[in-house]
């Protein structure tokens, strides 16, 4: 284990920071990162063409399927399958590079594809395969010309469409809507703020007041749109991070306590095994 969880940035020197790569010449390149616990700060599509391997994200394993898109949101923990006969595409890009305009930077946040709290977002080409593929030879072509003062828009308006299709047929793919409103959009602001502030803040009423919203109305929003509490919501994200440091990283009980925003190692531990029934130690004996 690592003194920290690796995170990666994304490739410097680019003509703009969205990349197709083929997944076999990405393990032959990075196979001893890729299968090691990392998270990077942009946004993954990988179409698996070849294989089925198992892709683990935060500590679930995804299986896959041949001619299968996986979709993951940039920070999530991943590690790529150790098979070596697993190839496809992967493409690669940032929110500096898809967040041009306001659309797009609501669209990015609430789409289902990268904002499934449900699951990781996964659908079979079956239907939609010729018009996926027409889109992402599109890309790819696009991608391989010299960049001009049009290529980022391009690539930008072809990524849109190729999202908004892969959106439609995972609804058609056992997927629970959430309906749009108020209560989504309250539910969007919290997890922002939530994604900055679990370190340190963990009462609901902390969130709130940034959201200039009483905690009941929070708690109506959460407990309709996830069926959660935000008190259950914070405790998720806390004890999520407290799992992805304990068994990936080095860290001892202590340091990982502070880091957390907990003033005493042993509120930690109670804290934790109220949430999981069992220490933190013995939850990284069980993860390493």
């Amino acid at each position: 284990m690592t003194s920290a969880i690796e995170k990666y940035e994304f490739k410097p020197g680019l003509p703009q920071e969205f990349e197709i790569i083929d997944m076999a010449e990405l393990y032959k390149q990075f196979s001893d990162t890729l299968t090691t616990a990392h998270r990077t700060n942009f946004y993954h599509i990988l179409w698996f063409q070849k294989g089925n391997p198992i892709h683990i994200i935060d500590f679930k394993p995804v299986k896959t399927k041949s001619n299968s898109v996986l979709f993951l949101n940039k920070d999530a923990v991943q590690q790529f399958d150790k098979k070596e006969d697993t190839d496809g595409k992967v493409i690669l890009f940032t929110d500096d590079f898809f967040c041009k305009t306001e659309v797009h930077t609501k669209y990015l946040k609430s789409n289902v594809l990268f904002n499934n709290w449900y699951s990781v977002s996964q659908i079979e080409l079956k239907k939609i395969a010729p018009d996926f593929i027409n889109l992402f030879e599109l890309l790819q072509s696009e991608f391989k010309k010299g960049k001009d003062n049009y290529q980022s828009d391009i690539l930008r308006n072809y990524l849109h469409n190729l999202l908004l299709l892969s959106e439609r047929e995972k609804r058609s793919q056992n997927f629970n809507e959430i309906k749009k409103g108020a209560d989504f959009d309250y539910v969007l602001l919290f997890k922002d703020f939530l994604e900055t502030g679990f370190r340190k803040q963990k009462q609901v009423s902390s969130y709130s007041k940034q959201m200039l919203v009483t905690v009941k109305r929070l708690n109506q929003a959460t407990s309709k749109i996830l069926g959660k509490t935000p008190k259950e919501i914070i405790d998720d994200r806390v004890m999520l991070e407290a799992k992805r440091l304990l068994a990936h990283t080095s860290e001892n009980v202590k340091e990982i306590a502070y880091e957390l925003g907990f003033e005493e190692p042993t509120n930690f531990i109670k804290y934790f095994r109220k949430h999981s029934n069992i220490t933190p130690i013995e939850f990284r004996e069980s993860h390493t």
